[in-house]
């Protein structure tokens, strides 16, 4: 007996680390400091209500690269999203879901979401925590069930760690995965490109001729609905696009069946706009030439045409050859090599 107590004198130590909050497995309230960039609106994302922390990041890292979200345990959130082409699916027009289904829209870029007050191509959901639930029980995106979600990271150790570490609850649910994908899709932040150290005076800032005369004519032609150093103003516009008969995407009407909606898309961010064709709501065109030669010469009239593009009587924005030619230049100075290539983003 005397042998025993003294083991049990021994382990209590031990015993004790283990239960305790210093345990490496307890909830780790260890805060990442995010900094608003100084050329950026402020932030829309409240912080308060879901802080960001390292394991919170940690933890929506792994989830958005994890194909097990998904019916066939292979597309996961990063499937459709990679980050050498800003989390977009370049080279596909519609993106593809579980069984190779296809869907309707091209999968928009996931950069500085935290800015912005609406998601999706017609702002189906304006909480970014909540944005997940739509790709993940979409039949033609995931298909994923969220109690078999569930039951599948209450099984997994590695998700039982960092549900631990990441909340003070530690309770693996709904809730927390999706907060913590809504952590880790706030950090994801653009905001190191030429152009934005042009904007802040910074070393490598420097533009080109063709670069600094490209910038003015978007200012004076483009910046009206690409607005701010988000190169997006948020709203829903039809942009003239004819009408693709074999979808009849309706846009915004889809959300708030109201006639004067019909055919609205989100307008995008411009940012990384080199890296994340094909380009617009359906990725019917496949490069920037293309884009801008519909605006000067291919936009169609119709009921909701936004008024910027039928001014003066004219449809369209009028662009020469030359002009083309320096605002791809300057759109070029919006690609952020850090973004894309920060190992803190990245699956592995």
């Amino acid at each position: 007996m005397k042998r025993i107590r003294t083991l049990l004198f021994l382990l209590l130590p031990f015993l004790w680390s283990c239960s305790n909050d210093d345990s490496p497995e307890a909830y780790q309230n260890i805060p990442i400091d995010f900094k608003v960039p100084a050329n950026f609106p402020a932030l829309t994302y409240n912080l308060q209500n879901n802080p960001l922390t390292e394991k919170g990041f940690e933890l929506g890292k792994k989830l958005f690269y994890d194909g097990r979200l998904a019916s066939d345990g292979l597309v996961s959130c990063g499937f459709c999203h990679i980050q050498e082409d800003a989390f977009t699916h370049h080279g596909h027009s519609f993106s593809h879901g579980v069984g190779d289904n296809i869907g309707t829209r091209n999968a928009p870029p996931i950069q500085n979401l935290a800015f912005q007050r609406a998601y999706m191509w017609d702002g189906a959901t304006t909480h970014l925590d909540l944005q997940p639930l739509i790709p993940l029980t979409s039949e033609i995106e995931m298909n994923g069930n969220l109690a078999e979600i569930v039951s599948m990271m209450k099984g997994d150790a590695t998700y039982q760690k960092l549900f631990r570490q990441a909340f003070p609850d530690g309770m693996i649910n709904s809730e927390n995965m999706l907060k913590a994908l809504g952590q880790f899709m706030v950090m994801l932040t653009s905001s190191n490109s030429k152009f934005d150290k042009f904007r802040r005076g910074e070393p490598g800032g420097t533009l080109t001729a063709d670069e600094q005369e490209g910038y003015v004519l978007f200012t004076q032609k483009c910046a009206g609905c690409h607005a701010t150093d988000l190169f997006t103003d948020d709203t829903y516009r039809n942009n003239g696009l004819p009408i693709n008969p074999m979808i009849n995407d309706v846009g915004r009407y889809r959300v708030t069946e109201l006639p004067q909606d019909n055919y609205k898309f989100k307008v995008p961010s411009l940012r990384n706009i080199e890296k994340t064709a094909p380009y617009m709501h359906d990725g019917r065109f496949a490069t920037l030439e293309a884009v801008l030669n519909h605006y000067s010469n291919g936009v169609l009239d119709s009921p909701t045409l936004d008024p910027t593009l039928k001014a003066n009587g004219a449809l369209g924005i009028p662009l020469t050859a030359n002009e083309k030619t320096k605002l791809v230049a300057f759109l070029k100075t919006l690609t952020d090599h850090e973004f894309l290539t920060d190992r803190r983003f990245s699956e592995f």
